[in-house]
């Protein structure tokens, strides 16, 4: 008897091998595809909820302050960088209304970039008053480079009875009576600053130098009544190789000194 030996020749079969290879090919390039454009938006997305948390955090703080100061007042025994003329490294460096980019430092440094008075409040939120005028609490907001983040140090005035918030420290040394410093703003890559009077001209502290000493005498922060921040984020999509997804953001504060 004849013995059918019918099926699959050598020929078919490597043409069934090459388009089952392509089409999982297709597949797995479309589903790479989608997976790559994901982790782009999330790090979109990611990066506007920041903007919008920033830009909520310092027209609270600052637009309710009381003014820009060039250095702090109250001590601070966590001054990520001291000024090297006061003895005791309790008072951060002093800086000036220069406007510029300030970028976020190397791993490990740290950038002061605005200071600023604000005044102290109880748990009701009554001022906290010192005969006819409020106590102030002082803030800093600094660059840190380690984890490439906006933050805002709270200095509360110790001569401020039942003041509502607490004095803060660096995260690392950060307790339950000394609370850790608030993130304002995460994945910062640089900060430009400007600044203007009410009227709109900018001040700028390197204006203007005196003829005797040939040091700078232009308006300084007591001067500034309106404080402009574009804060430039910069993330990376988690697991991708793609460019990091950049945004910025402009924030315009009227202070209340003027």
């Amino acid at each position: 008897m004849r013995r059918d030996e019918s099926g699959f020749t050598i020929t078919e079969l490597l043409i069934v091998i090459i388009l089952t290879s392509i089409l999982i090919l297709i597949v797995m390039l479309f589903a790479f595809d989608l997976w790559r454009n994901s982790a782009v938006q999330e790090a979109d997305n990611d990066t506007l909820v920041t903007r919008f948390n920033a830009s909520d955090t310092l027209r609270d703080f600052i637009g309710t302050s009381s003014g820009l100061i060039i250095q702090n007042s109250i001590p601070d025994s966590n001054a990520n960088v001291p000024d090297p003329s006061i003895p005791g490294g309790n008072f951060w460096l002093p800086i000036h209304a220069i406007p510029g980019t300030v970028a976020v430092g190397a791993s490990g440094t740290y950038t002061p970039l605005i200071y600023f008075q604000r005044y102290s409040f109880d748990s009701s939120n009554s001022f906290i008053m010192n005969g006819t005028n409020p106590y102030d609490d002082e803030f800093i907001l600094y660059l840190d480079g380690t984890s490439k983040s906006l933050m805002m140090r709270t200095l509360v005035n110790p001569a401020a009875s039942s003041d509502k918030l607490k004095t803060t420290c660096p995260p690392a040394s950060a307790t339950s009576t000394c609370p850790a410093d608030r993130v304002v703003a995460a994945d910062v890559g640089s900060i430009n600053t400007r600044y203007f009077s009410r009227t709109g001209n900018l001040i700028d502290y390197t204006s203007i130098t005196d003829p005797n000493t040939g040091q700078y005498a232009g308006p300084d922060f007591p001067a500034v009544e309106v404080l402009e921040l574009t804060i430039n984020l910069s993330k990376k999509p988690a697991y991708s190789s793609t460019n990091p997804v950049s945004n910025s953001t402009v924030i315009r504060i009227a202070l209340r000194n003027s």
